[in-house]
C-alpha cells in the first residue's frame, strides 16, 4: 500500500473523529427522533403535480343475479361517491357486470385500485355504505376464497358455520379483536379494516378451514391485546404467556364388517359390463313385440304369479287344518297293548264261532 495514501487517510479519520464513509454526511435539521417515518400523509386534491392521468385505467367485475335489485337501488349513491374522486362507474344489467374507470378529472392515481375493491365487495353482498369505506386511505380490503379448501361439502358447511359461531358470536368477537368488518357469504369471506387486522383475520379463517377451531386463535389474540398494554413487555418475547394447544388425534372407529381381500386376485381387465334393459329385451325377443303384445304378456305373467301365490296360501291353510299325529307310546306299554289286543281278538273270534254253531 502507498504510505502517502495511508497517512492521508489516518489524518482525515483522526481529525474528524469519523470514518471515511461518514465524512460527507451532513446534519439534517428536518430529520430528528420526533419524526414518524411510517406516518401516511393524506393525499389531497391538487397534490398530483403532473396534472391529469395520461391513459385511462378500468376494472370490471361480475355480480350474481340476486344482487341486481339491490345494486340498482344503491348505484346512485355509488356514482355520487366515486364522482368526488373523479372516477366513473357503469352498471351493466345485461352482462351482469360493474365497471370503474379513471377520467380526466381523477386527481388520485391510486383511487382506481380502491374503486376496484369497492365493486368486488359489492358483488360479494357487502352493503354499499360499508363497501364505500374502502375508498379511505386507512381502510384496506381482502376477499378470501374458501370454497376449494375443503373437498367434502358437508364438512365445508360445518367449518363455515364454526367460523360464524352460535348467533354470530365467534364472528363478532373476531371483529372486536381485529377491528375489521368480516362477512361470510357463500364460498368467500370478505374483510375490511387495517392491514394488521386483515392479516389476523386471514390466519383465523384459513386455520378454521384446516380444522383448527377459531376459539384458539381468538384466545391468543385476547392475550396479546392485554400484553400490548404493558410497556415493560414491549421488548420481551411473549411466547411464555401465549397458550400452547396440543394436537389430539382422534382414533377412527373400526368398521363392523371387514371385507376379506385375501382370496381376491388382481386382474388388469375391468369387470364385464352388466346388460342393459334393451339388451335383455333383445335376448328374450320382447324388443320386437308390439305395445299390445307386451301388455298382454305382462298380464299373463301377472296372472301366473298371482295363481302361484294363491296356491301357496291355500296349501298353508290346509296344512293348518290337518290333525296332529299321536305321540308314540313307550316300548314296554306298546308290547303289553299288542298282547291284550291279540287276546281280545281271539276271544271275540271264539264267541263268534260259538254263536254260529
Amino acid at each position: 500500500a502507498c504510505p502517502l495514501f495511508a497517512a492521508t487517510f489516518r489524518t482525515m479519520s483522526d481529525s474528524d473523529g469519523r470514518s471515511k464513509k461518514q465524512q460527507y454526511r451532513r446534519e439534517k435539521p428536518w430529520d430528528h427522533d420526533g419524526v414518524d417515518h411510517w406516518a401516511q400523509e393524506e393525499f389531497k386534491e391538487g397534490d398530483m403535480v403532473g396534472g391529469s392521468l395520461l391513459e385511462e385505467s378500468s376494472f370490471a367485475t361480475l355480480f350474481p343475479k340476486y344482487r341486481e335489485k339491490y345494486l340498482r337501488e344503491v348505484w346512485p349513491l355509488v356514482t355520487r361517491t366515486l364522482k368526488k374522486y373523479g372516477v366513473g362507474c357503469e352498471l351493466n344489467l345485461i352482462e351482469g357486470s360493474m365497471t370503474v374507470k379513471t377520467t380526466r378529472k381523477t386527481w388520485d392515481p391510486y383511487i382506481i385500485l380502491k374503486a376496484r375493491d369497492v365493486i368486488k365487495l359489492l358483488a360479494r353482498s357487502v352493503p354499499a355504505a360499508q363497501a364505500l369505506k374502502a375508498l379511505e386511505d386507512d381502510v384496506a380490503s381482502d376477499i378470501m376464497k374458501i370454497g376449494g379448501l375443503v373437498r367434502n361439502k358437508e364438512r365445508f358447511v360445518k367449518r363455515r358455520q364454526r367460523l360464524l359461531g352460535p348467533d354470530g358470536s365467534t364472528l363478532k368477537a373476531l371483529e372486536l379483536l381485529t377491528g375489521c368488518y368480516v362477512l361470510v357469504q357463500g364460498n368467500t369471506v370478505s374483510a375490511m379494516g387495517p392491514y394488521k387486522g386483515l392479516k389476523q383475520v386471514r390466519k383465523v379463517v384459513m386455520d378454521c378451514m384446516q380444522n383448527i377451531h377459531p376459539i384458539y386463535n381468538i384466545k391468543t389474540l385476547m392475550i396479546k391485546r392485554e400484553l400490548a398494554k404493558d410497556p415493560t413487555l414491549a421488548d420481551q418475547p411473549w411466547d411464555r404467556f401465549l397458550p400452547k394447544f396440543k394436537k389430539r388425534n382422534v382414533k377412527r372407529k373400526k368398521p363392523k364388517t371387514i371385507r376379506d381381500t385375501t382370496e381376491r386376485k388382481y386382474t388388469p381387465f375391468p369387470p364385464a359390463p352388466q346388460p342393459s334393459k334393451v339388451d335383455l329385451q333383445l335376448e328374450s325377443g320382447e324388443y320386437f313385440l308390439s305395445q299390445e303384445q307386451r301388455k298382454s304378456m305382462k298380464q299373463i305373467e301377472k296372472a301366473q304369479r298371482s295363481a302361484k301365490r294363491s296356491a301357496e296360501k291355500r296349501a298353508a291353510r290346509e296344512a293348518e287344518l290337518e290333525a296332529p299325529r299321536e305321540a308314540s307310546a313307550s316300548k314296554g306299554r306298546g308290547k303289553k297293548r299288542k298282547a291284550a289286543d291279540r287276546e281280545e281278538r281271539q276271544r271275540m273270534k271264539r264267541r263268534f264261532l260259538e254263536a254260529k254253531d
